[in-house]
């Protein structure tokens, strides 16, 4: 749902906080900015492993690195509509292999599309034709295998899924029946999350309750629960990541609000949430991530690609997001160690939309005018 999302911009968190700990007594994170190649809007980021990772934005625009950030290459998928198109989401898989989501003005504007030779060539693997389909985000539980999710279309969810990452078949019959109004925001296509081999979340708000759309069997049957954060036209759950198959953490918020930064977190595969204290941002929390390099990219955490000794200690610390105008105060970057019981800001974040990991040595922020910022725990 695109309806607040491009307006919106990030600036520095300022405020102290009562509820944290002398900042100077933990380790904070090291952050290193990065040169991207671009000027465009970067929306969404999608780290393969600790050496290869892609990011997306506007104007058409994806971008690429094999060293771990120390040089991007740029690109554009030509061809119209391609280039005048939003990217908001990405999904790396190689170095020569990635996936691309596009949303626009009209129904065929939303698709999906693949290279196979490092960003060289695109092919598009899907083309939206459903009236009013507006897709938001996508995951991926292998290369091959990944679900794209859609606002509600006439109460119903018109969701599509890969089960060979080339052709795409539509599971809106496996979805749960739609709320009035349900829809997710494309903030920075993380309202959908994979676990495993099969598990899947997706945030939705926009009615009159939040809700995660959940799936045990890889998008064959789903369930609906309930959240505690608010929900309207304008507000609900934005971005979702799980580090387990029990344990998840919710951000969201009000996007027409600055004082509405909201995350919960389950320990029940989704079930039940319980809101955390709340960050030390404005506005919405636009997107979050474990910093162990799960959930978003849950297959690429594996004992080659991940120290696991430092996944475990890092296991509960979340990194987030916000959104926020620019007469707005403060907000936009914060950390937790313990899943929300503890807040950190981060100092000189700013403009940043969407953050994830390899490991917990090498997240990457991507924003505005191209912004690209590595974080390292």
């Amino acid at each position: 749902m695109l309806k607040y999302s491009v307006t919106f911009f990030l600036v520095v968190a300022s405020a102290t906080f009562a509820f944290a700990q002398d900042s100077a007594k933990i380790h904070q994170p090291t952050l290193t900015p990065q040169i991207s190649g671009t000027k465009q809007l970067l929306i969404a980021v999608s780290p393969v492993n600790d050496q290869v990772v892609w990011a997306a934005g506007t104007g058409g625009t994806f971008v690429v690195t094999t060293d771990g950030g120390n040089t991007w290459k740029s690109g554009v998928v030509y061809g119209a509509p391609a280039e005048a198109l939003q990217f908001r989401d990405v999904q790396g898989v190689s170095d020569k292999i990635a996936y691309l989501m596009s949303i626009g003005n009209f129904t065929r504007n939303f698709r999906i599309y693949k290279t196979v030779d490092g960003g060289a060539t695109w092919k598009i693997e899907f083309q939206n034709e459903t009236v009013n389909a507006f897709y938001d985000c996508f995951a991926f539980w292998t290369p091959d295998r990944g679900v794209t999710h859609s606002d509600s279309v006439n109460g119903v969810f018109p969701d599509i899924r890969t089960s060979d990452g080339i052709t795409w078949q539509s599971i809106s019959a496996n979805m749960p029946p739609a709320l009035s109004g349900e829809a997710s925001f494309s903030a920075s296509g993380t309202c959908i999350t994979t676990e495993g081999k099969e598990n899947a979340w997706i945030a939705t708000g926009g009615s009159t309750i939040a809700r995660i759309l959940a799936t045990k069997d890889g998008g064959n049957s789903w369930n609906a629960y309930d959240t505690p954060l608010n929900s309207s036209p304008s507000a609900g759950g934005i971005s979702v990541d799980f580090r387990d198959a029990k344990h998840g953490i919710l951000g969201g918020g009000d996007l027409s609000s600055n004082t509405s930064a909201q995350v919960a977190t389950s320990n029940d595969g989704g079930q039940t949430w319980s809101l955390t204290n709340t960050p030390p941002v404005d506005g919405a929390i636009f997107c979050l991530a474990y910093a162990r390099g799960n959930g978003q990219n849950g297959y690429a955490l594996d004992a080659e690609q991940s120290d696991q000794n430092v996944a475990s200690q890092y296991g509960r610390t979340v990194v987030v997001t916000s959104e926020a105008e620019p007469t707005y105060s403060s907000g936009t970057g914060a950390w937790t160690p313990d899943e929300g019981t503890t807040w950190y800001q981060l100092p000189n974040v700013s403009g940043y939309w969407a953050v994830a990991f390899a490991n917990p040595h090498a997240g990457w922020f991507v924003g505005n005018n191209g912004q690209i910022l590595k974080i390292s725990f």
